[in-house]
């Protein structure tokens, strides 16, 4: 019988080995964006993960092998590994393809590899991972917003419904006046693009109705994107939520809230019925559902003719035309419904009513949503 160590490093080994497997994966899934001659010229490369210090990945040339650290990849979101690993294509295809190999490393050609790719030029070396540049604090007017939120979710915390009710409000007022006042500023904004939630085979109902609350209310983006599935050694999708950072970070901590919420609800629902499975899908959409109308029923205070603010979500010309470029080519996804019981979907919708988002003690980014609140 092995050992309880021997048990340890296999299962190391295994992870590792399925790691390995789902880059491999992930290096495939990235040359759909490619004209079809650059793909055919692209080649698989060997993968291997290594302990180093002074970057988060390489391309080895003469080699034909992409490594990345091994700390990056067993420490970091897979969105963080995905943004490395695509560097490091867009150095493969400059060199194979392109014909960099006398060019500096960061040359013209490899620059249009990476726009070719969609990838990060300066993802590499010393240069912060997207879970750390996510979570950094900075002092720009925009992050100064988001800590008048996070203020206002704390006070969101307060066992006054009333109380709760208006904090969450405020605090959703100010990321609409917020967005409204950036929609009329001319110049360039920055957006960046984040995986919330694990990749899976199948996502749920209540995994889609989410997803759209998020991008009616939040101000951001929702596709459905391919992502490699460790527990499954397949090829799944997650959700990717675009949008400038602060949109981002607040949709991202939104998302794992309500995950949250209904797991806690469902466990005191469910505690003596024993339902199934499918039961929880009722629940949870009526969670979203009750929240929605709750969010409805705000923005039409805000916004009494359902003008500016919805408008604002729907023609946000720079989000679209970064979408346009980071996604060429997307389809509509068709979730069927299954039977439904209409009294569990109902108490789901009453107690999604008395949902109110505040500060709390989230999870890091590496599983599920983003940490927003200090």
């Amino acid at each position: 019988m092995a050992s309880r160590q021997q048990k340890k490093i296999l299962n190391q080994e295994e992870l590792e080995n399925r790691l390995l497997h789902g880059l491999s994966c992930e290096w495939e899934r990235a040359l759909w964006v490619l004209e079809p001659s650059y793909q055919k010229k692209m080649r698989p490369p060997l993968f291997s993960l290594r302990d180093v210090a002074d970057r988060w990945g390489s391309w080895q040339g003469q080699k034909r092998e992409i490594y990345l650290s091994r700390n990056l990849v067993l420490n970091h979101s897979w969105g963080s590994v995905r943004e490395v690993l695509l560097h490091e294509i867009a150095h493969q295809l400059a060199d194979e393809v392109l014909g960099a190999r006398n060019q500096p490393p960061h040359g013209s050609l490899f620059l249009k590899a990476c726009h070719l790719l969609r990838a990060n030029p300066r993802a590499s070396g010393n240069y912060k991972t997207l879970d750390e540049r996510i979570s950094q604090e900075v002092s720009s007017p925009e992050d100064r917003i988001l800590l008048r939120t996070k203020k206002l979710m704390a006070l969101a915390e307060s066992p006054n419904q009333h109380e709760a009710e208006a904090a969450m409000a405020k605090a959703h007022n100010l990321i609409a006046k917020y967005n409204l006042d950036l929609l009329g500023r001319e110049g360039k904004r920055d957006f960046i693009s984040i995986l919330v939630g694990p990749p899976a085979l199948r996502h749920f109902t209540e995994d889609y109705l989410l997803a759209h609350l998020l991008q009616d209310f939040y101000f951001v983006q929702a596709i459905w994107v391919s992502s490699y599935v460790p527990e499954k050694r397949k090829m799944g999708r997650a959700l990717e939520l675009s949008g400038t950072i602060q949109n981002v970070k607040m949709a991202g901590y939104v998302y794992d809230f309500v995950k949250r919420f209904v797991d806690s609800k469902w466990a005191e629902y469910n505690k003596d019925k024993g339902l199934t499975r499918h039961r929880l899908t009722d629940f949870a959409a009526g969670i979203i559902e009750g929240f929605r109308s709750k969010l409805e029923s705000q923005q039409k205070e805000l916004d009494p003719h359902g003008g500016s603010v919805a408008l604002m979500r729907a023609q946000d010309p720079l989000l679209k035309e970064y979408l346009a470029y980071r996604h060429p080519h997307t389809a509509m996804v068709k979730t069927g419904v299954g039977r439904q019981d209409g009294k569990v979907r109902k108490d789901g919708k009453e107690i999604g009513k008395n949902l109110v988002i505040s500060k709390g003690v989230m999870e890091g980014a590496r599983r599920r949503g983003l940490q927003l609140m200090g």
